[in-house]
């Protein structure tokens, strides 16, 4: 359904996974990747979301590599220029401001694991047009890149594990007190029974179908009552 496209990003080229809708537009949401990287799963998701109305656009922040390999994955994330993404996404935000097919009201940002972490990031880097933002099981695990909430004016809907050694549920309801104290407008969902990436259906060891259908509802929702 989606398509690989380039757009400027302060000074140099991005690219990125582009999906839009069999109607031709619809509300544009930007799709942060998990820290494997532009892969086959975040391409799916840009699809499903296209096929419920949306323009999604995912951002290559790897820029070109990606990984199954969890040491490696790791070590990827942790060597992500930080300055770099930030501009990626803040492209691929200009890109979809810019595009025919973009309706709505401002945009939605989605992302998973550190993904989850960068889309809450983007929304305060960005928020005269991010308008709702759905982190899944993400946090920012990079001490020097930490958001500055004050600044963040979007709706918040998160979606996270009970068993998470990545985004721990501790962790978590610190942030979204934290949130909540810049005036936030949040709500967390913690689901039973699961792990870190319960969405992920290319990982079936961690892959709960029940919750993952109930978070992708509620993030549908969620979108088309503010975008």
């Amino acid at each position: 359904m989606g398509e690989t496209i380039e757009f400027p990003s302060n000074g140099t080229t991005g690219s990125g996974y582009l999906a839009v809708p069999a109607a031709g537009s619809g509300p544009g949401v930007v799709v942060i990747q998990e820290w494997w990287g532009l892969n086959q799963q975040i391409k799916e998701v840009c699809d499903r979301l296209a096929g419920e109305g949306f323009v999604a656009l995912a951002p290559d922040l790897y820029r070109g590599k990606q990984t199954t390999a969890e040491d490696e994955a790791g070590q990827l994330m942790m060597a992500l220029n930080i300055e770099q993404a930030a501009k990626d996404m803040a492209g691929a935000v200009d890109y979809l401001k810019g595009h025919d097919a973009v309706t709505g009201d401002g945009l939605g940002v989605t992302g998973f694991c550190v993904g989850g972490g960068l889309a809450l990031w983007l929304a305060t880097l960005r928020p005269d047009d991010v308008k709702a933002v759905v982190p899944y099981y993400g946090i920012i695990p990079w001490p020097a890149a930490q958001p500055d909430y004050s600044k963040l004016r979007a709706r918040v809907q998160g979606h996270y594990a009970e068993n998470d050694d990545f985004a721990a549920p501790d962790t978590v309801r610190k942030l979204e007190e934290e949130l909540r104290g810049h005036g936030a407008d949040v709500e967390f969902f913690f689901y039973p029974g699961t792990t870190h990436a319960f969405t992920n259906h290319h990982r079936p060891e961690v892959f709960h179908e029940e919750h993952s259908n109930t978070a992708w509802s509620r993030t549908i929702e969620f979108f088309r009552a503010t975008l």
